[in-house]
Parts: C-alpha cells; sequence; structure tokens
C-alpha cells in the first residue's frame, strides 16, 4: 500500500525536501563521557516527569536511540515551554534558544543542549528540520485561529512532522520512501492532540480547528466557549452540531493513520514496534474521543492499556512489509530543482 497523496501535501513535502537538500555539518561526538552520561540522564529525567505517553514508547528502542530520542523530546519540550513560560518577550527567548540549541559546541553547563549537540552529531541529523520545528513553535506567538485545513496541516508539520522527520535520522530508515509517511503520521499525531485538547486551548485563547469547517458545521466561538464552560448539557442544536463535526474530524484522522503507518516499514526494525506503539497510543486516544462521541470538554481522553497494546502489535505486524515504492518528484520551495522523494501515489 503506498500513501495517497492529498492537495495539501505537496507543500509539507518541500519542505520536508529542504530539510535534505543542505547536508548538516558533521562534528565529532563529545569524548567526556561521564558529562554526555550526565546530560543523556537529564533529557531522560524531563521525558520521565512531563512525557509519559513518549517515554513508555521511547523504552522500547535500543538503548543508545533511546537516550537520543529523549535528548530530542527534551529540546523540543524546552522549545515548546519557552512559547509559555519566557515571560515578556517569548520572542527574543525562542531566537536566543534557536541560536543556543543548534550550537555544535555548546557549554557544558547546559545539559539539554549538550545531549541534543551530541544526538545530532552522532546520527547526523539535519539541523534545519531543528530550525523548522522552533519556527513551527513560534506560530502560537503570532497565531491563535486557522481558516482552512491546509493552514492548519502547515502548523502540524512545523510541530509535529519535523518531531518525526528528526527522529527518523535517529531510529535509522531504508531511504527517502520513508519521509512522505513520516510527514503524513506527524500531521495525524498533532490532529489527535488537537481534538482531544479543545478545551484547554479555548482556555489559552487559542482555536486550531479550522475556522472554515467550523463554520461549515454551523459551529462558531462562541459555541466552544459554551460547551467549554456546559459540556453537552447546554443548548442541543450544539451538541448536536458539535458531534457531527467531531465525527467527520475523527475520520479523516483515522483515514490518516491508515495511509501513514505502513511507512513504519521503511525504518530500521529495532525502531518499529517503538514507532507503532506511539502510533497505536494516539490512535487510541483518537479512539477514546470517538467513543464519548465528541465529547472533550467533560474530561481529556487518555488512551487505555488493554487496547493500546494489541493495536501497537497489529500495527507492528502490518508494517513487516514495505509498500511498493512509487516515485514522485516536489518542487523545493528555495529552488527551481525538483527533488526526488519516493513512495508516494500521486493519484
Amino acid at each position: 500500500m503506498s500513501a495517497q497523496l492529498h492537495s495539501w501535501e505537496r507543500r509539507l513535502l518541500a519542505w520536508a525536501a529542504e530539510g535534505l537538500e543542505y547536508a548538516p555539518t558533521v562534528h565529532a561526538p563529545m569524548r567526556d563521557v561521564r558529562l554526555l552520561d550526565q546530560a543523556h540522564a537529564y533529557c531522560d529525567k524531563i521525558a520521565r516527569e512531563q512525557g509519559r505517553t513518549f517515554h513508555k514508547a521511547s523504552g522500547l528502542l535500543p538503548n543508545e536511540k533511546r537516550r537520543a530520542v529523549r535528548a530530542l523530546y527534551a529540546f523540543c519540550r524546552i522549545t515548546d515551554d519557552i512559547i509559555d513560560r519566557a515571560g515578556d518577550d517569548p520572542e527574543a527567548a525562542l531566537a536566543a534558544w534557536k541560536q543556543r540549541s543548534l550550537m555544535a559546541a555548546p557549554s557544558p553547563d547546559d545539559p539539554v543542549v549538550l545531549a541534543w549537540a551530541d544526538t545530532r552529531a552522532r546520527y547526523r541529523i539535519p539541523t534545519s528540520y531543528a530550525e523548522q520545528l522552533i519556527d513551527g513553535v513560534a506560530r502560537d506567538l503570532t497565531t491563535t485561529r486557522y481558516a482552512t485545513f491546509d493552514d492548519l496541516v502547515a502548523y502540524c508539520y512545523g510541530v509535529a512532522s519535523t518531531v518525526g522527520l528528526l527522529s527518523m535520522h535517529i531510529i535509522g530508515f531504508a531511504g527517502r520512501e520513508a519521509i512522505p509517511y513520516a510527514v503524513k503520521l506527524g500531521v495525524a499525531l498533532q490532529l489527535t492532540n488537537i481534538l482531544r485538547d479543545v478545551r484547554e486551548d479555548w482556555a489559552g485563547g487559542r482555536v486550531y480547528l479550522p475556522q472554515e469547517e467550523l463554520a461549515a458545521f454551523g459551529l462558531s466561538d462562541a459555541d466552544i466557549s459554551a460547551l467549554s464552560t456546559t459540556g453537552f448539557r447546554g443548548e442541543e442544536g450544539v451538541t448536536d452540531r458539535w458531534r457531527a463535526f467531531m465525527r467527520f474530524q475523527i475520520e479523516r484522522n483515522r483515514r490518516l493513520y491508515v495511509e501513514a503507518t505502513p511507512g513504519i516499514a521503511w525504518l530500521d526494525p529495532a525502531g518499529r514496534f517503538a514507532i507503532a506503539a506511539a502510533a497505536g497510543l494516539y490512535r487510541d486516544i483518537l479512539e477514546r474521543i470517538a467513543a464519548r462521541d465528541g465529547d472533550v470538554f467533560r474530561k481529556r481522553a487518555k488512551p487505555q492499556t488493554r487496547t493500546v497494546l494489541p493495536r501497537a502489535i497489529g500495527l507492528w505486524c502490518r508494517s513487516q512489509r514495505r509498500p511498493a515504492p512509487q516515485r514522485v518528484a516536489v518542487v523545493s520551495n528555495s529552488s527551481a530543482r525538483a527533488i526526488d522523494l519516493g513512495a508516494i501515489d500521486g493519484g
């Protein structure tokens, strides 16, 4: 099975292609093993305390790759936290973090940057993907609404698909055929986050759901405000329209998981089950939302152990055979050069 190419994907794939145009400057990993171990242990602590779902899934990786993806998590966590915790000038704080976090020779007193630099050097990770991630997170400083689904998936690429592309270099992948699947899986995961966190995002002044689609179902910011306050106990008409809206969102999200997960087969075999587990965890969150008929206001949807493991095993079993490659090229946003990205069905 090859990934169906949606109209919104070409722009995202062009961004992904840009990350491969520029070979990273490779620096030798730091030789102070004790200091590096301490830095990676600090990143592990961040992942364990602040990203329990991620920590569980990454525990399925071999030791070296496990600590590398947890360094990546710590880098992402700090990047995200700057938006909410940087005080009066988060834009300046994010710009300073961008410069500091991508240094080739960081200070030994900066454990996350140290572990992240070590990880980038060991796995030849393209710096441009990390830059795209920081730029994606920066959108939260200026954008609180997204007019269309195309606008929203561009945001999802910046904050989630980039993480998949960075992770892929740590886990290992067989060829560029993996890239479109990684981009699509990142979008699927972030859409699940957005559906789960509607109430929390509303409290923070943000509505990620496409305004165009909300309007098509007769919904507005006022309705989200009412639902966040009263839940499904409010006006019956609003509740019915919200349920219909969420059924539409959930079904599209499900399709994206189905289209994305065959790409797991392009990853190194040692990392496939960890990625299948992560996809299974988030897919289970989506199914919890569906089981509540779209009610994301009463309590936060969480994965259920009894269903996550069978789901992850099923994804892993289906990932043992690679999809047949079908060639496609996209045009990079920074040049007129077409770049082959491998297995996508252009139909």
